[in-house]
């Protein structure tokens, strides 16, 4: 066992028992490259990347490479979701390079730090090949080298950050739009072609637009392909064509609750059933397969398993027919598209059309579900992700509140009560932790904003004041430790770890940038709040949507729907009563059903003179909001400026939408 052994990362722990003498992440190794004088050789992958398990098995448990590495460089093994800082930098390095990236990520960098030659996977014999050459360069052309580190540094720590501009109006985002429409796929759904992603966040924005044609075709299209588990609900990471039928099958917690909040603010937007179905199914999903003993949820599922990449989830016509009999076996065939076209005569399973049978549909799933559990499953990456776990708080919370399901609420809960327990130490957040116990990596700015969004989240669908209370003292955090000067933020802390870069990237990735998450929570915050600080803030974040807008809305799409809510006020709702009254809970479930854009909502109990006593550390905008003729009352606001209060559902739903 090399230095990896006693890592909380599952992913830095399937390279524990390598020939490869890893080291991981710290100063250790930078001192021992600078005492051997030797430079550093950085790998970056994560547990799921289907690539990293090739190169892992062709090179580091091949005796001959190890040997090589362990000679001539200091190994480091970098868990790219524990360290998302160390990867931002080496990949704007690699990029910078090659003109491209991607993990697993190779780095040789001086003892410094400073990286010389970057790429990505590389096959054994041509790893082998640039091992030597990459010593021969550091041994006779030292100076070269050097140089070259330092210029590649020079470079990227000039003029990276991004100009901004003012809070996007209506005209900034009207050009996102446009900019959509001709990026998107009026056939299959989606932007761009192939490899095609399930674009999240662009997602929000147009259903907070009230934009229905390119979001209803994509939801769709992305709930009957085969990037969506037709059987056990969940989507994968993405789809290496543009139709969306054959995936890339790793599942990615991410993923997950921000496309499960997408179908629910589908369904709140007049999606039908099929937007509540693929809701509730990946909710149960998470729930079934990602849900970890103390409460958190797990990071990934591998795309291989028995080491093949999917075929835990692909299918035959015969084995349908193993399982189904003759004609269920035939007819699922035909439903699911089942024709043997794919890799060793498999397919994975679509429903590009409902049948109409139903109950038919539904036996047919049940006892394949069953059927397939006895396959041996993809490994999984238990560790808790802060960041993650808040955008799964985020979703449960609100899918459980929209459609009464408390399981689901209850569930949200939990998860952040491990993120209180565990992730929390005197206000600020640490990013990672596995079976209880937390890991030593600070949080970045990702997880300071994404858990302020889950627990803002919680607070509206439970009343429960300490979520709020512990959203404000992150967001506080936040104000103290990221900000650049300008009105926008780092992705780490002005006391984290020094690298050769301070990151900061305002455009969204496979989650929303850090920068577009935080200006989302300060803004609902501020509602909540009426903090002048916090809403300013908000706005200043979103100055570089404005920029982005016009030619690259597609990596601005949580900053342009969280530039949509603050030109819609947002609305605020203030639901006031007494928890156990059934006149409160039909409130409050109104006002989780409104389809408004960046909606806040509080809940509070009537006062003993009228007014709302909001909980102690309650939200300001229960103050002096109580019941009307002894009766739970509903306030919508704007500003904290409010209409005439309202006592049934039936009137708050038409305050509501009559703005």
């Amino acid at each position: 066992m090399n230095r990896l052994k006693d890592s909380t990362s599952p992913y830095l722990l399937q390279h524990a028992d390598n020939p490869v003498d890893w080291h991981p992440w710290g100063e250790e190794a930078f001192a021992e490259a600078r005492r051997r004088d030797v430079p550093l050789l950085v790998s970056v992958g994560y547990s799921a990347c289907h690539w990293c398990h090739v190169m892992a098995h062709e090179s580091f448990e091949d005796a001959e490479t190890a040997r090589l590495m362990n000679e001539r460089f200091v190994n480091v093994k970098v868990d790219r979701e524990e360290r998302p800082d160390v990867d931002a930098v080496y990949m704007g390095a690699t990029q910078a390079m090659t003109g491209q990236g991607g993990w697993p990520m190779t780095v040789f960098a001086t003892p410094d730090g400073h990286p010389f030659y970057c790429g990505t996977y590389f096959p054994r014999h041509e790893f082998q090949r640039l091992l030597a050459a990459v010593d021969q360069a550091w041994t006779g052309n030292r100076e070269g080298v050097l140089r070259q580190g330092s210029q590649v540094v020079s470079a990227l720590t000039q003029g990276t950050t991004l100009p901004t501009g003012p809070l996007p109006g209506a005209d900034a985002l009207d050009r996102a739009m446009d900019n959509l429409r001709a990026s998107f796929d009026a056939g299959h759904g989606g932007f761009g072609g192939a490899p095609k992603f399930p674009p999240s966040m662009v997602l929000e924005f147009l259903l907070r637009s009230g934009e229905r044609g390119m979001s209803g075709k994509t939801l769709d299209a992305m709930s009957r392909g085969g990037i969506y588990d037709q059987l056990g609900g969940g989507f994968a990471r993405y789809s290496v064509d543009a139709r969306w039928v054959v995936p890339h099958f790793e599942k990615m917690l991410y993923d997950n609750a921000l496309l499960m909040r997408v179908y629910t603010h589908w369904w709140k937007a007049g999606g039908g059933e099929r937007a509540r179905r693929i809701a509730l199914e990946t909710a149960d999903w998470l729930l079934r397969e990602m849900r970890t003993p103390e409460g958190g949820f797990a990071s990934a599922l591998d795309a291989d398993s028995e080491g093949e990449e999917g075929r835990f989830y692909v299918w035959t016509p015969e084995q349908l027919r193993e399982v189904l009999g003759e004609d269920d076996g035939a007819w699922a065939a035909r439903v699911f598209e089942v024709t043997g076209t794919f890799e060793h005569g498999t397919s994975v399973l679509q429903l590009l059309e409902d049948p109409d049978d139903v109950a038919r549909l539904d036996s047919v799933r049940a006892r394949l579900l069953a059927a397939r559990e006895s396959r041996v499953r993809p490994g999984r990456d238990d560790k808790i992700v802060a960041s993650w776990n808040g955008l799964a708080v985020a979703a449960l919370a609100e899918t459980g509140a929209v459609f009464d399901r408390p399981d689901l609420v209850e569930a949200a809960t939990a998860a952040a009560g491990l993120l209180e327990r565990v992730h929390v130490r005197d206000g600020r957040l640490l990013r990672t932790s596995r079976d209880g116990r937390a890991g030593a990596n600070a949080g970045v700015l990702e997880d300071y904003a994404n858990v302020a969004e889950g627990l803002l989240a919680l607070y509206g669908a439970t009343g429960e004041t300490r979520w709020f209370r512990l959203a404000g003292t992150l967001l506080d955090a936040v104000l103290d430790r990221f900000g650049d000067g300008t009105g926008g933020f780092y992705d780490t802390a002005d006391d984290a770890e020094r690298l050769f870069q301070r990151p900061q990237d305002p455009t969204d990735n496979a989650t929303p940038s850090g920068q577009y998450a935080a200006a989302g929570a300060l803004l609902s915050y501020a509602a909540l709040t009426g903090s002048t600080r916090h809403r300013e803030a908000a706005h200043s974040a979103l100055g570089t949507v404005s920029v982005l807008a016009g030619g690259h809305a597609r990596f601005a799409g949580w900053g342009l729907a969280v530039a949509r809510a603050a030109l819609d006020g947002p609305v605020e709702v203030a639901v006031v009563g007494a928890p156990a009254d059934p006149r409160t809970r039909a409130l409050h479930r109104e006002a989780m059903l409104a389809d408004v854009p960046g909606l806040v909502v509080a809940l509070g109990t009537p006062g003993e003179e009228g007014g709302a006593a909001a909980v102690a550390g309650g939200p300001a905008l229960l103050e002096g909001r109580g019941l009307v003729g002894g009766a739970p009352a509903a306030y919508v606001c704007r500003g904290f400026t409010c209409r005439m209060p309202v006592t049934t559902p039936e009137e708050l739903r038409r305050e509501l939408a009559g703005g």
